[in-house]
């Protein structure tokens, strides 16, 4: 579900908006929001709420690690998009899940007309860690469909 209006967004955001995304803002094209769900230090699994602007999207990426590593998206609110290398992208919106495994180049991020937020779950595993690839360009994400 398409959603413009930021206060309308923010109503269907179940789990929150939380704080600009200041960390990570380099890995990202335009304004994202981290709302952490769990405590990364103690939780055995580290689920953050992560909001997109209109527009937004992050940077390419690796998720990496041996027994584990794997990402899992549950989009909640909004409509985004998801896309592996050398693959058609995927139209993102609330209820679907995403299973990311390791190994797999991709970005995720929001519609051009429309906020878009998803859980985020880090599989546990061992020596895991992302690498951060190149930004998905504005000529890329202008071929999307809307």
């Amino acid at each position: 579900m398409k959603i413009e209006n930021e206060k309308e967004f923010d109503k269907e955001n179940v789990f929150g908006k939380g704080q600009e995304n200041k960390l990570f803002a380099k890995y990202f094209v335009g304004d994202s929001f981290l709302n952490p769900l769990t405590n990364y230090e103690e939780d055995p699994v580290f689920i953050a709420n992560i909001t997109f602007e209109p527009g937004c999207r992050n940077n390419w990426h690796i998720h990496h690690g041996k027994n584990g590593g794997e990402q899992i998206l549950i989009c909640t609110a909004g409509s985004g998009w998801y896309q592996e290398e050398g693959e058609d992208p995927v139209s993102l919106e609330p209820g679907m899940v995403i299973t990311i495994p390791t190994g797999v180049k991709h970005w995720h991020g929001a519609k051009a007309d429309s906020w878009f937020s998803h859980l985020a779950f880090g599989v546990p595993g061992e020596d895991t860690g992302n690498e951060w690839c190149e930004a998905v360009s504005d000529e890329e994400y202008k071929q999307l469909e809307k």
